[in-house]
């Protein structure tokens, strides 16, 4: 079994309407109740990444022409600092174009519970850790829904309410120098996601993707 765990601060993105359009087995029709409109936009953002790659570095190439060195600013907008400039984007726009595509994630209520939990927990305290405060794992919060097996992941991201923002940033990974959460995003081996987002004391906003190889749902919750 092997643990991956990754934490992310994003930047903001922006791209045309016309690039929401929904990959196979991610459409609006099959969304889960379960999850929030925020949450399945962010379902549909990693799905769309995953099955249409260079689809997607449209995204981050639109992006290039807001960077001055390493500093981020679109009109109408407050300006970011970055670790990387644009020199990280360019190295994501390739990426995209050379990978090949993955399956779609499916949507586990398991996993978004498991990850929800923790979103309960962080957003009101302002941490940033996989930690609960109850010194809880990411593996005990997924073990509280089901069983996983394979391997399990998580990303986190702080500080804003738009689903693209979210997930263009894990795949820039600006100042991570393994890119670990662009790993996790394009990681064959998930399967399966949970998805859970919500108010942030410190950063406004959280969101947690969580993600496994298989998961046992339990037939009933703690």
């Amino acid at each position: 079994m092997l643990l991956d765990i990754r934490v992310l601060v994003p930047l903001s993105v922006i791209m045309a309407l016309l690039l929401v359009s929904s990959a196979d087995g991610a459409d609006a029709s099959s969304t889960p109740l379960y999850l929030s409109d925020l949450e399945a936009e962010v379902l549909r953002e990693m799905n769309l990444a995953r099955a249409q790659p260079q689809l997607y570095a449209q995204v981050l190439e639109r992006r290039r022409q807001y960077y001055q060195g390493n500093r981020f600013e679109r009109p109408g907008e407050i300006a970011l600092i970055t670790n990387e400039g644009v020199s990280a984007v360019d190295e994501a726009i390739e990426f995209l174009r050379q990978v090949k595509p993955v399956a779609v994630l499916s949507p586990s209520m398991g996993i978004s519970s498991a990850a929800r939990d923790h979103v309960q927990d962080q957003g009101p305290s302002g941490g940033t850790s996989h930690q609960g405060t109850d010194g809880s794992r990411m593996s005990d919060r997924f073990n509280r829904y089901g069983r996983w097996s394979g391997k399990i992941g998580e990303n986190i991201s702080y500080g804003r309410f738009d689903a693209r923002e979210v997930v263009v940033q894990l795949i820039v990974d600006d100042g991570v120098k393994d890119r670990g959460h662009r790993q996790n995003l394009f990681d064959p081996e998930f399967r399966v996601v949970g998805v859970a987002c919500g108010e942030h004391s410190a950063y406004e906003a959280m969101c947690v993707t969580a993600f496994a190889s298989a998961y046992d749902e339990a037939t009933s919750t703690p």
